[in-house]
Protein backbone atom coordinates (compact mmCIF):
# COMPACT_ATOMS: atom_id res chain seq x y z
CA UNK A 1 0.00 0.00 0.00
CA UNK A 2 1.21 3.48 -0.82
CA UNK A 3 2.69 4.97 2.37
CA UNK A 4 0.92 8.31 1.80
CA UNK A 5 -2.40 6.52 1.54
CA UNK A 6 -1.58 4.62 4.74
CA UNK A 7 -0.70 7.89 6.50
CA UNK A 8 -4.00 9.46 5.40
CA UNK A 9 -5.85 6.37 6.59
CA UNK A 10 -4.17 6.53 10.01
CA UNK A 11 -4.89 10.25 10.37
CA UNK A 12 -8.56 9.82 9.44
CA UNK A 13 -8.96 6.96 11.95
CA UNK A 14 -7.43 8.79 14.87
CA UNK A 15 -9.69 9.72 17.74
CA UNK A 16 -10.27 13.36 18.59
CA UNK A 17 -8.12 14.70 21.40
CA UNK A 18 -7.77 17.72 23.63
CA UNK A 19 -4.22 18.84 24.40
CA UNK A 20 -3.46 21.30 27.18
CA UNK A 21 -0.50 23.67 27.02
CA UNK A 22 1.31 21.64 29.72
CA UNK A 23 1.38 18.69 27.23
CA UNK A 24 -1.39 16.79 29.01
CA UNK A 25 -3.77 15.22 26.52
CA UNK A 26 -6.95 13.17 26.57
CA UNK A 27 -8.60 11.10 23.88
CA UNK A 28 -12.15 12.39 23.82
CA UNK A 29 -15.64 11.42 22.83
CA UNK A 30 -17.62 14.38 21.57
CA UNK A 31 -21.07 15.35 22.82
CA UNK A 32 -22.37 17.96 20.37
CA UNK A 33 -26.14 17.53 20.23
CA UNK A 34 -28.71 18.11 22.98
CA UNK A 35 -29.34 14.34 23.04
CA UNK A 36 -25.63 13.60 23.46
CA UNK A 37 -25.41 16.30 26.16
CA UNK A 38 -28.30 14.68 28.06
CA UNK A 39 -26.77 11.18 27.81
CA UNK A 40 -23.20 12.17 28.71
CA UNK A 41 -21.44 9.42 30.64
CA UNK A 42 -24.64 8.00 32.15
CA UNK A 43 -24.46 4.29 32.75
CA UNK A 44 -20.74 3.96 32.03
CA UNK A 45 -18.92 1.74 34.49
CA UNK A 46 -15.39 2.90 33.64
CA UNK A 47 -13.47 5.62 31.86
CA UNK A 48 -9.91 5.05 30.66
CA UNK A 49 -7.29 7.13 32.55
CA UNK A 50 -6.43 9.30 29.51
CA UNK A 51 -9.97 9.54 28.15
CA UNK A 52 -12.80 11.97 28.58
CA UNK A 53 -15.98 13.35 27.11
CA UNK A 54 -16.02 16.85 25.66
CA UNK A 55 -19.35 18.65 25.58
CA UNK A 56 -19.45 21.28 22.84
CA UNK A 57 -22.00 24.09 22.92
CA UNK A 58 -22.88 26.74 20.33
CA UNK A 59 -22.23 29.68 22.63
CA UNK A 60 -20.50 30.70 25.82
CA UNK A 61 -22.75 30.90 28.89
CA UNK A 62 -22.96 29.44 32.40
CA UNK A 63 -23.38 25.65 32.16
CA UNK A 64 -25.29 23.49 34.62
CA UNK A 65 -24.48 19.79 34.90
CA UNK A 66 -25.68 17.00 37.13
CA UNK A 67 -24.53 13.44 37.65
CA UNK A 68 -27.85 11.58 37.36
CA UNK A 69 -27.22 7.88 36.61
CA UNK A 70 -23.49 8.55 36.34
CA UNK A 71 -21.57 6.06 38.46
CA UNK A 72 -18.03 7.32 37.77
CA UNK A 73 -16.73 10.16 39.99
CA UNK A 74 -15.55 12.94 37.69
CA UNK A 75 -13.66 16.19 37.39
CA UNK A 76 -15.43 18.78 35.23
CA UNK A 77 -13.27 21.25 33.35
CA UNK A 78 -15.06 24.29 31.91
CA UNK A 79 -13.42 26.14 29.00
CA UNK A 80 -14.40 29.39 27.31
CA UNK A 81 -14.67 30.02 23.55
CA UNK A 82 -10.87 30.46 23.38
CA UNK A 83 -10.44 27.03 25.04
CA UNK A 84 -9.02 28.54 28.21
CA UNK A 85 -9.96 26.81 31.46
CA UNK A 86 -12.32 29.11 33.39
CA UNK A 87 -13.39 26.71 36.14
CA UNK A 88 -12.64 23.23 37.47
CA UNK A 89 -15.06 21.20 39.58
CA UNK A 90 -13.08 18.48 41.39
CA UNK A 91 -14.25 15.07 42.55
CA UNK A 92 -17.89 15.43 41.54
CA UNK A 93 -19.67 12.49 43.11
CA UNK A 94 -21.93 10.05 41.27
CA UNK A 95 -25.69 10.21 41.68
CA UNK A 96 -27.88 7.19 41.10
CA UNK A 97 -30.87 8.31 43.13
CA UNK A 98 -32.79 11.61 43.16
CA UNK A 99 -32.30 14.28 44.19
CA UNK A 100 -28.97 14.89 42.44
CA UNK A 101 -26.86 17.97 43.05
CA UNK A 102 -26.32 20.39 40.17
CA UNK A 103 -23.04 22.10 39.30
CA UNK A 104 -23.10 25.50 37.58
CA UNK A 105 -20.05 27.10 36.00
CA UNK A 106 -18.83 30.45 34.86
CA UNK A 107 -19.61 31.14 31.19
CA UNK A 108 -18.19 28.26 29.14
CA UNK A 109 -18.47 26.86 25.62
CA UNK A 110 -16.79 23.51 26.31
CA UNK A 111 -16.94 21.10 29.24
CA UNK A 112 -14.50 18.22 29.61
CA UNK A 113 -15.38 15.35 31.95
CA UNK A 114 -12.49 13.16 33.11
CA UNK A 115 -11.89 10.73 35.96
CA UNK A 116 -12.00 12.33 39.42
CA UNK A 117 -8.60 13.39 40.70
CA UNK A 118 -7.08 13.62 37.22
CA UNK A 119 -7.26 17.42 36.89
CA UNK A 120 -5.19 17.81 40.05
CA UNK A 121 -2.62 15.14 39.25
CA UNK A 122 -2.23 16.30 35.64
CA UNK A 123 -1.99 20.03 36.40
CA UNK A 124 -5.19 21.23 34.79
CA UNK A 125 -5.92 24.59 36.42
CA UNK A 126 -7.79 27.80 35.70
CA UNK A 127 -6.03 29.85 33.02
CA UNK A 128 -4.41 26.96 31.14
CA UNK A 129 -5.18 26.78 27.42
CA UNK A 130 -6.10 23.78 25.28
CA UNK A 131 -6.35 22.84 21.62
CA UNK A 132 -8.63 20.31 19.95
CA UNK A 133 -7.34 17.88 17.34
Amino acid sequence: MNRYLLLLLLISCSSPAIIFENDVSFTIELAKTPEQHAQGLMGRQTLAPSAGMLFIFEDEQPRTFWMKNTVIPLDMIFLDANKTVVEVKLDVLPCVQDPCATYTSRPAMYVLEINAGTATTRGIVIGINATLT
